[in-house]
């Protein structure tokens, strides 16, 4: 449920402009609906298992939003326990853009899309880093070859399923390579029938 979300999200300024247009008093309705927090179920968390990347948003000492892109194996990004979510930060380009944000202001929004199906998760909580054994453990994919350097452990405060109306259909190659598995079987089959019938004509 997105009431708390919601409430989090409007500010003054929104809620004037949906007064005006007419959309003030349902969204008034679900905001009442809201609590200390939305709660995560296993829809989510089944959701966060299957993605392989999201995008992160975190605001920079200035006052400039900052979107950063993380990718890895699906689930990378995994729920730990109740409303806390986390994944495993690796060396990299050594900017530190997101750890320093997350220093002077650690609310982040997240941006969660399922190209295939069309269905996308938007969160937001509180994020702070951390490099104790017993959180990089929690975070860490098994089987990587690298070392986890810190942990990014975030409190989701917040949660809501978007409209998937203007969502385009996109896949992997691997989502590819999966549906087309069954044509390229059968045009191999085909294409060794073919040189077999070939080899009877000669």
């Amino acid at each position: 449920m997105a009431a708390t979300y919601l409430r989090e999200m409007f500010g003054p300024g929104a809620r004037a402009r949906q007064e005006a247009a007419g959309s003030r008093a349902s969204y008034a309705r679900m905001e009442a609906k809201a609590g200390a927090l939305d709660l995560l179920t296993e829809r989510e968390a089944d959701f966060l298992a299957a993605r392989d990347s999201f995008y992160m948003g975190s605001v920079t000492e200035d006052g400039w939003p900052y979107v950063q892109h993380r990718g890895g194996p699906a689930g990378f990004l995994r729920r730990i326990a109740g409303n806390r979510i986390g994944f495993a930060d690796y060396d990299g380009n050594r900017q530190y853009l997101s750890a320093a944000n997350l220093s002077a202001d650690p609310r982040v929004s997240l941006f969660l899309i399922d190209y295939p199906n069309r269905r996308r998760l938007k969160l937001i909580g509180r994020a702070r880093i951390s490099t104790d054994p017993a959180d990089l453990d929690a975070v860490t994919v098994r089987g990587q070859s690298a070392e986890a350097e810190r942990a990014f452990l975030i409190d989701v405060i917040g949660l809501d399923w978007n409209c998937p109306q203007h969502i385009t259909r996109r896949f992997t190659e691997a989502e590819i390579a999966a549906a087309t598995a069954p044509l390229v079987a059968e045009v191999e089959r085909l294409r060794a029938r073919l040189a077999e019938l070939e080899g009877q004509n000669q």
